[in-house]
């Protein structure tokens, strides 16, 4: 087994650190609009125009088919998706937002994204370096 270098383990803490400081922003986020943070996941999985099946919700949030459906049925009380059988396979239920919840992913996605304060500690030629690492790591 190769072991990371000590620049890489020193790169993951920092990174870990700074996703979990920011990881706290969504409790008041989800809350100000009147979601549970794994609401605000389900939201942001499903994309507009692009039904997706509950069991790859479940699988991408690391959570049993049953919590995926108390989830669903929150958010379709509220009016922001449906819930229907797939035209491919009538047993699988897919997800597709209505009109409110792609408005409401919209905010939520716009809120989420924006940069925090300290990134504009960073240079110009720092947070492009950054992109470009980022990006390689996760491209």
């Amino acid at each position: 087994m190769k072991y990371a270098s000590s620049h890489a383990c020193d790169a993951w803490r920092l990174l870990v650190r700074f996703s979990f400081a920011q990881r706290a922003h969504l409790p008041l986020l989800a809350a100000e609009l009147q979601l549970s943070p794994a609401q605000c996941h389900v939201l942001r999985l499903i994309e507009p125009g692009r039904p997706i099946p509950m069991g790859r919700v479940a699988e991408t949030l690391a959570c049993d088919a049953s919590n995926v459906t108390g989830l669903v049925d929150r958010l379709e009380s509220r009016g922001l998706v449906r819930r229907r059988p797939s035209g491919a396979d009538r047993r699988v239920k897919v997800l597709a937002l209505t009109p409110t919840g792609s408005r409401l992913r919209a905010l939520l996605l716009d809120r989420m994204t924006t940069p925090p304060a300290t990134l504009g500690r960073l240079s110009v030629r720092e947070q492009q370096a950054l992109v470009r690492i980022l990006t390689r790591l996760l491209g």
